[in-house]
């Protein structure tokens, strides 16, 4: 009897610890969402609370040879020897960057590879123009420049009902297009009618660069400036309760290598460690703690950052500038600059792991393909520094050590103003083209012509390439069907926009807006949002 009793209690006991942890599980907390004051309930699943990414952890990587570099590190402009986080294993970045419905930064996501959202029902046969909207202009002109992506989100209803949207958009399942525009203006759009949902923020100056809203759902929005006009010139954070500024970045930090301060590079946030990363064309790397205090039930948000900045020289590499927008797998940033030095940098203590000598501008960002838990980077150079013809340098290279896989060179011309090689975005394929990376080239054999070439991504083989008539700084886009057939949109110089069969390489459609896109679309299910330098923001049907 004693023995059955004992059974029992131990079967209880089992049955109790089991629902327990199984409810850990399901429900876990980060320390940002402990402390903030925002309800784990409010915000559902397009929120950080709902935490569904995938059993993610860090790196334990080892810093490689580092004889060319030379670095130093700044808490709110204080220099300091070494940093550490209390609790440096939580320092990466979980696989899944957000469960909002949307395209929130450039490419969509830390490892920059996801510039679309959700599926088409069918194999795309035409594009159609659905509505077009007017920008206004400034020195550098109307509409947008390179990299110019917008942000598509849907945001939760609770959070929707505490901003300023419009009356008549607050009870609809609302789409928002956020743009930003050389006219120094972010616009705020229906993506079904193309109708204004807000009024406008000005930060006058240009905006070059990709916006990017928070991947928790909050009502933050991160964006820099492309080209100066007025005194105040960098980075700025608004909330989008009430388009009032939070935050502000001076690009022409007194203690940054290079003086130009602006910032095209487009931010991601690290929902669990409340952390935002982004780069300056000053040369400085940035990961801002950003203290965020939300209370939606208030229907306020307030942040109080503490600015972490690494500030580097490679020997060689007078060029320290960071354009291109930086791209993350667990605990490793990565990003390139105006020299072409690539570099990893591990987000526990923020110091290098490794970095490669000068090539030649790289203003692409690079996109990260993980294999068996390894991140592999895709990057390109421009024809610039070299200030003659040359060629763009193609790599695959290891995340892990900064070796390089495989590499190819595709000539190309040199331009002062409107550089040849590689200025769009790689695409890394999925699904049924998920042995693929395409790459798209400027001034290639002819000064006005380019190249969309498709490597396999495991030996740098040529599968197909498509002689374009004219070249493209826009990124190419990739999308699926839900069988996973692979399509690309791909927008050049002169306002074609190409619909394409990824797999092949076969031009679907064609249609032209009339001026030059620099610009890189975004897409939601079947519709393409993409700004022209002609002035004008337009939202394409897939059909």
């Amino acid at each position: 009897m004693k023995k059955e009793i004992l059974f029992l209690l131990l079967l209880t006991c089992t049955f109790i610890l089991t629902a327990c942890t199984s409810q850990a599980q399901v429900n876990p907390k980060t320390e940002l969402e402990q402390t903030s004051t925002t309800s784990a309930d409010s915000l559902t699943a397009a929120s950080a609370n709902e935490a569904k990414a995938k059993n993610s952890t860090y790196l334990d990587v080892e810093a490689q040879n580092l004889d060319l570099l030379s670095y130093d590190l700044y808490i709110n402009n204080n220099k300091v020897d070494t940093y550490s986080y209390d609790d440096k294993k939580s320092q990466f970045f979980d696989d899944t960057y957000t469960n909002l419905e949307g395209v929130l930064t450039f490419r969509g996501n830390h490892l920059r590879n996801q510039p679309a959202y959700g599926q088409v029902n069918k194999n795309p046969e035409n594009l159609h123009i659905n509505w077009d909207f007017t920008t206004g202009s400034r020195s550098w002109g109307p509409g947008a420049g390179w990299t110019g992506q917008p942000v598509l989100v849907k945001w939760e209803e609770k959070v929707r009902k505490i901003m300023n949207i419009k009356e008549e958009f607050q009870d609809q399942d609302l789409v928002e297009v956020i743009q930003g525009s050389l006219d120094g203006r972010i616009y705020f759009l229906d993506l079904a009618t193309g109708k204004a949902t807000r009024d406008p923020i000005d930060i006058r100056n240009p905006i070059k660069g990709s916006i990017s809203v928070d991947p928790r759902g909050y009502p933050l929005l991160y964006v820099g400036q492309g080209i100066q006009e007025t005194d105040k010139f960098g980075f700025y954070i608004y909330s989008l309760i009430d388009g009032q500024l939070l935050h502000f970045i001076n690009g022409r930090d007194r203690l940054a290598y290079s003086n130009w301060g602006a910032f095209d590079s487009s931010a991601v946030v690290n929902s669990k460690t409340d952390s935002l990363i982004v780069g300056g064309e000053n040369g400085f790397f940035y990961n801002l703690k950003l203290n965020t205090n939300f209370n939606l039930e208030k229907g306020t948000i307030s942040i109080e950052p503490e600015e972490i900045k690494y500030r580097y020289q490679i020997r060689g590499n007078p060029y320290q500038g960071i354009e291109n927008s930086v791209a993350l797998y667990r605990n490793i940033a990565f990003f390139a600059d105006n020299g072409g030095s690539v570099q990893a940098i591990n987000l526990q203590n923020m110091e290098p792991l490794w970095a490669l000598p000068m090539t030649d501008d790289t203003d692409a960002t690079i996109v990260l393909d993980i294999e068996e838990e390894k991140p592999y980077l895709f990057t390109g150079t421009e024809v610039d520094k070299i200030k003659r013809n040359g060629s763009a340098l193609l790599r695959k290279i290891d995340g892990l050590t900064g070796e390089t896989s495989w590499s190819k060179e595709y000539p190309a011309f040199y331009n002062a103003d409107v550089n040849g090689g590689l200025l769009a975005t790689p695409v890394v394929g999925k699904k049924k083209i998920n042995n693929l990376v395409i790459f798209t080239l400027s001034r290639y054999k002819t000064h006005n012509g380019g190249l969309m070439v498709a490597l396999d991504k495991d030996s740098g083989e040529e599968i197909w390439r498509w002689e374009m008539q004219q070249y493209a700084w826009s990124s190419p886009v990739d999308f699926y069907t839900a069988e996973g057939q692979g399509y690309l949109i791909q927008c050049d110089s002169v306002g074609n926009i190409f619909l394409i069969d990824a797999e092949k390489g076969i031009i679907i459609d064609k249609i032209n807006v009339g001026s030059n896109i620099e610009a890189s679309p975004a897409i939601f299910n079947n519709q393409i949002v993409i700004a022209s330098r002609g002035g004008k923001i337009f939202n394409i049907e897939v059909k």
